[in-house]
């Protein structure tokens, strides 16, 4: 095949060999925009655009860019088509932005210094090294403190001399030589001292002389090392090292990890402790649920240690740790361990003599493991709480009983590991299952949480002063007896039979037709509290809602229904119920921990904003909040409280401002000022003293030719800030569009004398000038154009008159039927300087009319004018018209533009107007309605 054959194929298939030259370089032929435009080589136009760029052979920008755009269209992905960014500098960023890095940096420097001042300090640990130190993990020996564990010999044998022939190797002697270096080395280095036992460790630091910071420092070092023995199984020394950190800086860390370490040297009594601290502290921890539950696992109180894992699991549903230990107590509780009592199992009763019953009574034997007094004593049901409440003991206010979750939901008092067998109380429980009728007892075994136990028992174990029959409220006794029914199975840990016995009493209040809203709330709070045990959360949230129809804010159906939403994961309805818990009785410490655990939550879900989307919590009233029923906040804290409100709303309100802006400008990016209008305008509404909102917001009224709307910003922008240079460049841009150009070229005059660098106004400044002298070559002066409406009358009326002419002399029309009748007759009394004649014609007509009228005529002056009236005539004679006006007065199109220009002595005049209308005493409005509307007028 021929060259010319080779050639008429590659041309063919439109592809070109990317060849160089001999020295390596792109050809200069290449260099071309029909080569470029045809070659298809990536890699060798990549050459050809770094050869341009490079500039070797001349400056081509329009080549160089027609390469790129041919690279791009071949493979976007090039790297021959990344662009190094230049270093951010001061000019490059924000002000606002670089005042930020600024302070960050000045605060990482100072910190810095700090930090090293700190540690060119002696150390705060002098001293504390003298202290007893614990053998090395593992082993029994312990190596003095000045002394290296690790020494190694410092002297060195000295070196021997080698040997001068073969004769002398023999007369070496190894075995010998070897023996020499043993003993220098045994020689040099004592012998260690071996303990027989562990070195006690002091458990208690004195750092009286450390401060908070240092003692943090010192507490968690403390704390590594114990978590350092922990993992060595040195559980001793751990709970040595823990106890230390807690008497510098006590934690809920350091607690539950001193717990744990006594599980494992199984001291189940201080371990409980160390869990007791840790739910004070925090009444939601779900590790010290845990370790709570072990304990009590061993300690055989199998039912509080269900009760613990199920409230770990109503927190976290998925924690597979508490369901797989909850799995194994539940299969001892039905296994009905020897020790340890039956659950709602049915047994059979048979009666036996008092005497005999006596007799085994007192032959029993004690059990080694059952806790007398000690820590079960201590936790008892009354103090854990029952009846669903997902923490223990979650509040201190109302009753102080605990008995039920209601005053009146049992009698007696609970018991505790009660080994029953079978005497007259179990023959009526047993009879009463036989029986389970409304005149009979619920079925039911002594246990924990029966009343078996109660104090002023009769002897034999039998209970003295449980009355199932017990009168409840106003309910009559077959209902009431089902609720006793009830709060005993739920005592009992048989949730699903005390839901059927508050069914049945609800199913009978509401036949009965009793007129009784506080007990039936009180059934449903209890059904929904055997809801919340079984997991049924959905059907618990209606009975807590039932119960707050008829007795709203019930502290116990808020609660429940709150911990029904959380376990639901539902926490924005779950936050306003805890919230509400708060406002009812502050001092509930599971709503507080709720609130803070929710509001991290939604924080990270919803951001910023995560307040907006909450659903609106209702205001408690005084006579239903306990915390306040007895004590009264003083000024001081009302002060405060008001100060935080505001703080609250300044915060919220800026947040949404910025982000409002933010919103806005990126409109403005994408070319869609529609949008960026409305944007800017929340922003105004929130923050009417912005002036960089002005000026974003003219530029778009220039950008959909909206001139006259963008003079009113820049004329508001300038009220606010005199020198702004955008604000007079856009509105010399307004005055060109509303053809008014001697007024654009006075605009942009300013701007060139305050910065005579701009280019954009020079340019600007030319075409105006030519426009101006153009218009006036023409004869026709710079006019705006106004449309023309006809009216009714004799005469027609031209609404393009930007100010009507006041009436010359006689009476004021105090009748107007339209806009210029209304501002003539307010123009006349204003240049008479008649307030009292502009009060008449004010009291004349209907206030919501007000700003229809005045329509585009209202200015400064107007409104002191109206202003004055009102508040030296008018407001003797009617309050509540003036209150009318007001209120109609703010919402007229030019008025938040106005109020921001008027003078010192005028914002003065509307102060006083507005103190001297709280000062009357009107059924129209109120102080607080005053005190809103003049949130609105003064700024």
């Amino acid at each position: 095949m021929s060259v010319s054959e080779v050639s008429s194929l590659l041309n063919r298939d439109n592809t070109f060999s990317a060849t160089l030259d001999h020295d390596g370089k792109v050809p200069v032929e290449h260099l071309d925009y029909g080569y470029i435009e045809k070659c298809k080589n990536v890699k060798h136009l990549e050459k050809i655009l770094r050869v341009l760029r490079s500039g070797e052979e001349g400056v081509y920008p329009h080549l160089n860019q027609f390469c790129e755009d041919r690279v791009k269209s071949l493979d976007p992905t090039s790297r021959a088509l990344r662009k190094e960014q230049p270093v951010a500098t001061a000019a490059s960023l924000p002000t606002e932005e670089w005042s930020q890095i600024r302070e960050d940096l000045q605060r990482w420097q100072e910190e810095s210094k700090d930090l090293e001042a700190l540690m060119l300090q002696p150390s705060i640990f002098h001293g504390i090294g003298n202290e007893n130190v614990p053998p090395v993990r593992g082993t029994n020996i312990s190596v003095p403190l000045g002394q290296n564990p690790a020494s190694k010999a410092k002297n060195k044998p000295p070196k021997r001399a080698l040997p001068l022939d073969y004769k002398d190797w023999d007369k070496y002697d190894v075995d010998k030589e070897c023996e020499m270096i043993d003993g220098s080395e045994s020689k040099k280095d004592p012998a260690p001292v071996i303990n027989s036992g562990h070195v006690k460790i002091r458990t208690r630091v004195d750092v009286t002389t450390l401060t908070e910071k240092e003692k943090l420092l010192m507490a968690s070092r403390e704390k590594d090392k114990g978590n350092e023995a922990f993992r060595a199984k040195g559980y001793e020394e751990a709970v040595a090292y823990y106890t230390r950190s807690l008497s510098i800086v006590p934690t809920v860390a350091v607690f539950n990890n001193r717990a744990q370490a006594e599980i494992k040297l199984q001291r189940w009594h201080r371990a409980l402790q160390d869990c007791q601290r840790v739910l004070e502290l925090e009444p939601i921890n779900l590790k010290a649920l845990l370790r709570r539950a072990t304990v009590f696992q061993h300690q055989g109180s199998l039912p509080l240690a269900a009760e613990d894992l199920r409230a770990v699991l109503r927190v976290e549903p998925h924690n597979t740790a508490a369901a797989k230990h909850l799995t194994e107590v539940d299969k001892k509780i039905r296994e009905g361990q020897p020790e340890l009592p039956i659950k709602g199992r049915k047994i059979l009763i048979q009666d036996i003599e008092e005497d005999e019953e006596e007799a085994e009574e007192h032959a029993r034997p004690v059990d080694p493991r059952q806790p007398v007094g000690g820590v079960d004593s201590v936790v008892s049901p009354v103090e854990r709480g029952d009846m669903g409440n997902a923490q223990k003991k979650p509040y201190g206010g109302g009753r102080g009983d605990g008995a039920s979750p209601h005053s009146d939901a049992s009698n007696g008092s609970h018991g505790h590991h009660r080994r029953g067998r079978g005497g007259s109380w179990d023959k009526h429980k047993a009879a009463a299952h036989e029986s389970p009728g409304p005149g009979k007892a619920a079925n039911g075994t002594g246990k924990r949480g029966s009343t078996a136990s109660e104090p002023g028992a009769a002897k034999g174990g039998r209970p003295a002063g449980v009355d199932l029959d017990a009168p409840c409220g106003a309910l009559p006794p077959p209902l009431a007896r089902l609720k006793n029914e009830g709060n005993l199975l739920f005592k009992n840990g048989q949730f699903s039979d005390a839901l059927g016995k508050y069914s049945q009493a609800i199913a009978g209040f509401t036949e009965s037709g009793i007129d009784s809203p506080e007990d039936l709330c009180i059934l449903y709070s209890n059904r929904a509290a055997c809801y919340l045990k079984d997991g049924n959360s959905q059907e618990c949230i209606q009975d807590c809602s039932k119960a707050l129809e008829l007795q709203p804010f019930s502290l116990k159906p808020l609660l429940r229904r709150a911990t029904a939403y959380d376990s639901m994961e539902r926490y924005r309805p779950a936050y306003a119920d805890y919230k509400t818990v708060l406002q009812v009785d502050n001092s509930v410490q599971a709503a507080h921990s709720s609130v803070n655990r929710i509001t991290r939550l939604l924080i990270e879900q919803d951001g910023p904003e995560w307040r907006e989307k909450l659903p609106d919590i209702p205001l408690v009233p005084m006579a239903a909040q306990q915390h306040r029923r007895e004590e009264t906040p003083t000024p001081e804290v009302l002060q405060a409280r008001a100060e935080k409100a505001a703080q609250d709303t300044a915060r919220r309100s800026e947040l949404r401002f910025t982000a409002l802006k933010q919103e806005g400008n990126e409109f403005v990016k994408k070319g869609q000022f529609q949008d960026a209008l409305g944007k800017y305008t929340e922003c105004l509404k929130l923050k009417p003293e912005e002036c960089t909102v002005y000026t974003n917001r003219a530029l778009c009224y220039l950008k959909v030719e909206k001139f006259a709307e963008a003079k009113q910003d820049c004329d508001a922008a300038l009220g606010l800030e005199p020198t702004n240079k955008k604000a007079f460049y856009r509105r010399a841009l307004a005055n060109k569009g509303l053809k008014d150009y001697l007024a654009s070229s006075s605009d942009l005059q300013e701007v060139l004398q305050q910065d005579p660098g701009v280019q954009e106004a020079e340019k600007e400044l030319e075409e105006v000038t030519a426009l101006l002298r153009q218009s006036l070559a023409s004869g026709a002066s710079p006019r705006k154009k106004v449309p023309i409406t006809e009216v009714d009358g004799d005469q027609d009326r031209s609404v393009a008159d930007s100010a009507p002419r006041p009436q010359e002399g006689g009476a004021i029309n105090m009748q107007p039927a339209d806009a210029y009748e209304f501002g003539q007759s307010l123009n006349a009394a204003r240049s008479r300087g008649d307030a009292a004649a502009c009060a008449d014609l004010l009291s004349s007509v209907d206030p919501e009319r007000l700003p229809r009228l005045l329509s585009n005529q209202l200015d400064g002056h107007v409104m002191a004018f109206v202003l004055e009236a009102l508040d030296e005539h008018l407001l003797a004679r009617d309050p509540g018209r003036v209150y009318r006006l007001l209120q109609s007065l703010h919402t007229a199109e030019r008025f938040t533009v106005v109020l921001m220009l008027l003078e010192t002595a005028e914002r003065r005049r509307v102060t006083q107007l507005f103190e001297h209308l709280s000062s009357v005493q009107s059924d129209d409005f109120t102080k607080d309605d005053v005190q809103n509307m003049a949130n609105i007028y003064i700024i």
